[in-house]
């Protein structure tokens, strides 16, 4: 047996996971989300300067206004992929004090413009978009488990989707703690989570489940073949997150800053996702199987 027992001190795993997710639950509560423009709508300039910009120019003018995470898009006939004429900015809404600042710093630090279009805009994911979201998602576990019960057995299906659900949780309470922006770019790292995190699970369920006949053919305990088929699978599963997260650091760091809240989630997923398919769903598996078999010996003692 490995010498550090995973498995048999699950309880352990259980308790640390829960004291992240009653804290993020309750920073959730307390605290809410920062919603981006995609929540809460917003404003957008579309401006033509007199001769071409970079983004980063346009995005060093509105940093003192707290606006450099606002969506700029280089657009027109003759742009291309460093400098244009034709700028669009998509940003929170602004007042009027606050937008005619904001305009007269861009005339500044950026050049002489022509204002094309300004105007405010709506949400562009309302609250039934979001509904469907989250059906969507609960379908997908739903299939999840009907489709890992079919493969192994079902108490393997609600463990994996119970650990993606700790993942999604974990992600939400660092975003409600550290208030980064949640907008659409965060709902499709948490789809690219949920999708990470069940692979790398199901790599050890099915260890798990290449071991079971062996390992009890010999009377072995439960917690021996986890621990074993985890220590089995590990070091592909740490090569495997270290590259992942080596990509999205460098994501993360040199990707600009639109991409930071996107790579942000990610970083906080992947570690989580390995945390969870390691200590949470494997472990929960042996829990569950522990409470059928002791319903199973109950049944057992009454039929007598």
């Amino acid at each position: 047996m490995p010498k550090f027992d995973i498995s048999g001190h699950r309880m352990w795993w259980f308790l640390l996971s829960t004291v992240v997710i009653v804290a993020g639950i309750i920073c959730m509560v307390v605290r809410g989300f920062n919603f981006g423009i995609d929540f809460t709508g917003g404003t957008i300039i579309d401006l033509k300067f007199a001769q071409p910009v970079t983004i980063q120019e346009v995005r060093t003018s509105l940093a003192p206004y707290g606006l450099d995470g606002s969506t700029i898009q280089l657009s027109g006939a003759a742009s291309d992929v460093t400098a244009s004429e034709d700028v669009m900015i998509r940003t929170v809404d602004l007042e009027e004090e606050q937008r005619k600042a904001v305009m007269a710093s861009l005339k500044t630090d950026v050049g002489d413009y022509t204002v094309l279009r300004e105007e405010k805009v709506g949400a562009t994911i309302g609250g039934e978009l979001i509904e469907n979201a989250v059906l969507a998602l609960v379908i997908s576990w739903a299939l999840i488990i009907l489709y890992v019960a079919y493969r192994f057995e079902w108490k393997f299906g609600v463990a994996a989707v119970l650990a993606l659900v700790h993942d999604i949780l974990v992600v939400l309470g660092v975003f409600a703690l550290t208030q980064r922006q949640v907008d659409s770019s965060f709902i499709a790292a948490l789809l690219t989570i949920v999708g990470y995190s069940i692979n790398d699970t199901i790599v050890i369920f099915d260890r798990i489940r290449e071991n079971l006949k062996l390992h009890f053919r010999r009377g072995g305990d439960v917690d021996v073949l986890v621990n074993t088929s985890i220590y089995q699978t590990l070091t592909r599963s740490l090569y495997t997150v270290f590259t992942v997260l080596f990509t999205t650091l460098a994501l993360y760091f040199f990707g600009g800053e639109t991409t930071k809240d996107f790579a942000f989630a990610l970083l906080v997923g992947f570690g989580s996702g390995c945390y969870s398919s390691i200590f949470i769903a494997s472990p929960l598996w042996v829990t569950f199987r522990g409470w059928a078999e002791k319903k199973h010996a109950g049944k057992a003692i009454a039929s007598k």
